[in-house]
């Protein structure tokens, strides 16, 4: 319970900030859905991953949930045989994003913030992490995105084992007008 009070109290602080206004907070936000798959490094650990993002602030901001729908394994020829990262859970980030690269119809967006995972795993032995994500947005039409996004959570050594969460998605905008959506594509 205490964990989540300190993401409100980040996510609030982060509101209270110079020049936010309640009336401007979602007049831009998305609602996105999509789809994602595992892997380490380079290879895939066979788990699908259900994403469920809002962008907000002009996508200056992204709060996620992400299901990790299967176990998390891949052969490892080391050993010769197949070795088990994670079993299925929950996983939410909040990360602040930056535009890398601009285009009128796409971008490169970078992102940096916090994770949190339902449980503890060979992949990262705290629940807590750092939330990296590097990625392209298309916008092909006004108040409608589709994003592809690598993304990685990893407690960066401090509790080992620590290998990280890596997973790409693919997310799509599904209700811009939830948020009476403007129009505008700053």
């Amino acid at each position: 319970m205490r964990s989540w009070c300190v993401l409100l109290a980040a996510a609030l602080a982060a509101l209270a900030g110079p020049g936010a206004r309640a009336a401007d907070f979602c007049s831009t936000c998305e609602v996105q859905l999509g789809i994602g798959a595992t892997y380490h490094f380079w290879e895939t650990t066979h788990s699908l991953v259900a994403p469920l993002t809002v962008d907000f602030d002009r996508n200056r901001w992204e709060f996620g949930a992400f299901r990790f729908t299967g176990n998390q394994e891949f052969f490892d020829s080391t050993f010769n045989g197949h070795v088990r990262f994670a079993t299925p859970y929950w996983g939410f980030s909040f990360s602040r994003r930056l535009e890398l690269f601009r285009h009128p119809t796409w971008r490169v967006i970078l992102g940096l913030g916090a994770s949190y995972k339902t449980q503890e795993n060979t992949l990262s032995a705290s629940r807590w992490n750092v939330a990296e994500q590097l990625g392209l947005r298309l916008t092909p039409a006004p108040s409608y995105a589709i994003e592809l996004v690598g993304r990685h959570w990893s407690n960066g050594g401090l509790k080992l084992p620590n290998h990280g969460q890596d997973f790409v998605t693919l997310t799509f905008t599904v209700y811009p007008t939830l948020f009476r959506h403007s129009d505008v594509r700053n």
